[in-house]
């Protein structure tokens, strides 16, 4: 059986034919869409390799059937930067030393957009910490993101309050 969705993926509409309705968002993305910045890690959700944004919220791309996201907005890691232009939660993390390896770099920085955009961590490293548990760093590089993601939610919420100026003048 087969089915078509329709994905709005990193701003960039696109239709998929779907052979398998189990096949998985983070399959669709990897060896259907060649977007192989999200990683397969566990595969059963527990290490959050593969976090990206589902019309804004963190979600598992390996636990979501794309049958069941036909008409949803999808950010991957390929579609946080503006041209040459590293979004700031990408800049923080290459400032901080928030990777080592790496594997787990894109997922810990989409898991970081999504909880800023939540807007719970309130600068608070404890409950960032908290927040960004369900993302496994096997080097340890913890203190680094845990300071990259603090530094991106001060740059961004700067950024949105002289947004913000300029458009009430």
């Amino acid at each position: 059986m087969s089915l078509s969705i329709s994905l709005v993926i990193n701003g960039e509409p696109r239709t998929v034919q779907i052979d398998d309705p189990r096949v998985t968002l983070l399959d669709l993305l990897r060896e259907r869409l060649d977007m192989t910045g999200t990683k397969k890690g566990c595969d059963r959700g527990q290490c959050g390799a593969c976090t990206v944004l589902v019309d804004g919220r963190r979600i598992n791309s390996c636990l979501s059937l794309a049958a069941s996201l036909d008409g949803a907005r999808v950010t991957t890691i390929e579609g946080l930067a503006e041209g040459d232009t590293l979004h700031a939660v990408q800049a923080a993390f290459i400032a901080h030393d928030g990777f080592q390896c790496g594997y787990c770099t894109p997922g810990q920085i989409m898991s970081a957009v999504g909880l800023i955009a939540e807007g719970h961590a309130n600068g608070d490293p404890e409950r960032i910490r908290e927040l960004m548990s369900g993302n496994i760093c096997r080097c340890g590089a913890y203190q680094g993101i845990v300071e990259a993601v603090l530094e991106a939610q001060k740059t961004l919420a700067d950024q949105a309050g002289r947004d913000g100026r300029r458009n009430a003048a």
